[in-house]
């Protein structure tokens, strides 16, 4: 746009800000047709251009007193705020689609098996019930007292009698012992 034409828009811009509505139709007026070809060019459907460019407008008049001339031009703002707000709706629609996508994709998914899950869990057990076995007795009774019974470290030294750094130490190799175990068992 020429200079004195930008300068007409950031007169309008800054009554805009003040909430002139008198200023914000000339502002539309001038605006409208570049903020719809913008938006039309990234968006390619005529109805949604129209949704999008109305919206832009709308947030033109809510954040005028956002503008800052020393940024650039009204124009160039207010082009920038549709192309953002054009780029943002084919976001949306993508992120939409891929959601649906993903919806389709788990009603084709097999239903729950009871069996499977059922046996899946007395394995796990059992593999729980060996690597526990290799352990020495006392730390055998800290991790059962601090995750059967669900202890915390000081009620497990107050119910073995023992300081509370040992609870903590045989816990410790406890885990890095069942942990060595079950990994090893995979």
């Amino acid at each position: 746009m020429r200079d004195s034409s930008s300068r007409d828009l950031g007169r309008l811009l800054a009554r805009v800000a003040q909430g002139d509505h008198d200023a914000f139709a000339g502002l539309y007026d001038a605006v409208a047709g570049p903020v719809y070809g913008v938006v039309r060019a990234v968006l390619l459907d005529h109805a949604q251009s129209e949704e999008v460019a109305q919206e832009v407008l709308v947030e033109v008049w809510r954040t005028a007193p956002r503008y800052r001339a020393d940024r650039g031009t009204p124009v160039n703002w207010i082009l920038t705020l549709a192309h953002r707000r054009a780029i943002d709706r084919v976001r949306s629609a993508e992120a939409c689609a891929a959601r649906e996508r993903r919806a389709a994709l788990l009603d084709r998914t097999p239903a729950y098996d009871q069996v499977t899950e059922q046996v899946e869990a007395v394995l796990e057990r059992e593999r729980l019930r060996v690597a526990l076995a290799s352990l020495t007795d006392v730390q055998r009774q800290a991790v059962t007292l601090a995750y059967y019974r669900g202890l915390t470290c000081r009620q497990v030294a107050e119910s073995l009698a023992i300081p509370l750094g040992t609870v903590k130490t045989r816990l410790r190799d406890a885990l890095i012992r069942l942990r060595a175990h079950l990994t090893a068992t995979l």
